[in-house]
């Protein structure tokens, strides 16, 4: 603090202690400065010092109410001193605590002339005022029906309490139907009246939403979101994730917890995470847009399984999941995509995103420089961006990871090493193995080992890349023997008999929701949205309470 000039300083009473409260542009502080009784030899918390970040005080106000509070709890211990310091301030913060929580916690002052307590209102503010990235409109969707049906009750009882006292004005409208968030942002929304979105739910609520912005600023820029190589105008609008949905991969992934509380003070203190957006195509028509995960195979099949039995709740996943490892499927097709830089990293060189992640923030080159790829090149005619890869094979899994896709049950995620704003996907595939090899697979997202070193993975990080399915008929086995030059490349299972192999095709699942065409170009538009989020914080000792 050496170098930087003192605002403010006042000697002011906090907690019956007589405390020296100093304001820089940067820092709140406060030390004792006279000690009230005896103590042990060693320096208490006290007396070491406070500080607060001014950049995550979410308020500060008169503390008009509170002596009366305090002198009807303790009327002999607070009446002499409430009366000799009547005038007093509160000051509201972030307090950090473990596992990424905060919390918004209290420090009031005390001083005996209300022009000190005014100044110090007036000061702070102004300071305050200063942090042009805090938002003070808001646009809040509410999802009254995902998750457990607690959006409305999360938000009134948790979030919309600390926005007021933040200051925070939001119109708030609650979701009557699916796609209504998405098709209001996209027609109606004046979003000149607003500094961010918010949504109320699970990642589903996130995903309209995401359609809703990015359609909307498209289409005022003229952009055709059909062509898969078309340069994406940016939203300017921050997203704000309140969990409150079944699964809520999203937000754990980048801001290390699913708390309702923690998510609105990240949206409170104005935080800005950049974020990649995955934009998928059929045949040059676009189709959905992925922040997370695009999986093929073994997770489209959990999620088709799962959508015809909704009625069971979140049990729907175990349940679907259990079914469809037990199908064992594979699929037959080929896998061509472009490498990603060399500056980018790797997706097992164990670097994970991190607030201020230094990969995230490197300024990508246009030029293409990558590794050694083992497998068949080919530099498509239409494409002048470098060499793409292409793999022909048997799959489990096709999976596309843009950011670690870490949750509770799977702290590390599919690809622990992803980053949320490089430009690029994480591209695993598994191909075909046992069911005991796929289990060890599997078991590896749940611990610390290594989920990609085994003989049967491969992953990539790669732009861009494309999937297309191989397409044979279908012959029936007694008919065979008349074919011989055609194979069955239905998937196979040593349990036939409890699968449906109708068809050699799987489905891809797009951040939870069901996309029917197997074959898809996609390209990684590099920060195209931002959130009111900073990345999962290197883990620090929780501060006590002051």
């Amino acid at each position: 603090m050496e170098n930087q000039t003192q605002i403010i300083c006042s000697e002011l009473f906090q907690k019956h202690r007589k405390v020296e409260v100093a304001l820089y542009p940067a820092l709140l502080t406060w030390k004792e400065i006279e000690k009230s009784r005896k103590r042990s030899s060693g320096a208490s918390e006290a007396e070491q010092g406070h500080d607060i970040k001014v950049c995550e005080i979410v308020a500060i106000h008169k503390a008009e109410d509170e002596a009366e509070t305090q002198t009807r709890k303790h009327p002999k211990r607070i009446k002499q001193h409430s009366q000799q310091y009547p005038y007093a301030f509160t000051v509201a913060y972030v307090r950090r605590t473990q596992q990424h929580l905060w919390r918004c916690s209290d420090v009031t002052f005390h001083c005996a002339d209300q022009q000190i307590c005014d100044q110090w209102i007036q000061v702070t503010n102004e300071q305050l005022s200063l942090l042009t990235n805090r938002p003070k409109n808001l646009l809040v969707y509410i999802n009254p029906y995902g998750g457990k049906r607690r959006g409305k009750h999360i938000y009134e009882q948790k979030v919309a309490p600390v926005f007021r006292r933040a200051g925070i004005f939001t119109d708030v409208i609650v979701t009557e139907r699916a796609n209504h968030a998405r098709d209001h942002l996209k027609t109606e929304a004046n979003l000149d009246d607003y500094d961010g979105v918010v949504c109320v739910g699970g990642d589903g609520m996130f995903s309209e939403i995401l359609h809703g912005l990015v359609t909307r600023i498209q289409a005022d820029h003229n952009v055709d979101q059909n062509q898969p190589d078309a340069e994406l105008v940016p939203c300017p609008l921050r997203i704000g994730i309140i969990p409150a949905g079944s699964t809520d991969c999203i937000c754990f992934a980048t801001v290390g917890t699913n708390d309702p509380v923690t998510s609105a003070l990240h949206i409170i203190v104005g935080d800005s995470q950049p974020m990649d957006v995955c934009s998928v195509h059929h045949n040059d028509v676009f189709l959905k847009y992925s922040v997370s995960l695009l999986g093929y195979g073994f997770y489209g099949d959990v999620l088709t399984d799962s959508e015809r039995n909704r009625w069971l709740g979140p049990a729907r996943y175990d349940l679907s999941g259990f079914k469809t490892f037990l199908c064992h499927n594979h699929y037959e097709g080929t896998v061509s995509f472009l490498p990603a830089e060399d500056n980018v990293g790797h997706p097992r060189d164990k670097l994970q995103c991190r607030s201020g992640c230094r990969i995230c923030q490197h300024k990508h080159s246009s030029k293409d420089e990558h590794n050694e790829v083992s497998e068949e090149k080919e530099k498509p005619a239409e494409d002048g961006e470098g060499d793409w890869s292409v793999i022909h094979g048997k799959f489990i899994a096709i999976n596309s990871a843009s950011m670690s896709c870490a949750c509770p049950r799977s702290p590390k995620g599919l690809s622990p090493s992803a980053h949320l704003a490089d430009g690029t996907t994480d591209l695993i595939l598994v191909r075909k193995c046992s069911r005991l090899d796929f289990f060890k697979h599997l078991l590896r997202h749940t611990n610390n080992d290594d989920q990609f070193d085994h003989w049967f993975v491969d992953v990539h990080r790669v732009r861009k890349f494309r999937f297309q399915p191989w397409h044979h008929e279908l012959v029936p086995l007694e008919d065979q023997s008349e074919h011989p030059e055609k194979p069955d490349l239905s998937p196979t299972s040593s349990l036939q008999e409890t699968c449906d192999y109708s068809t050699a095709e799987s489905s891809w699942n797009c951040d939870g929701e069901i996309l029917h065409h197997a074959a898809i170009q996609v390209s990684v538009q590099c920060g195209l949205i931002r959130l009111f989020a900073r990345g999962i914080e290197e883990q620090q000792d929780a501060e006590g309470a002051v």
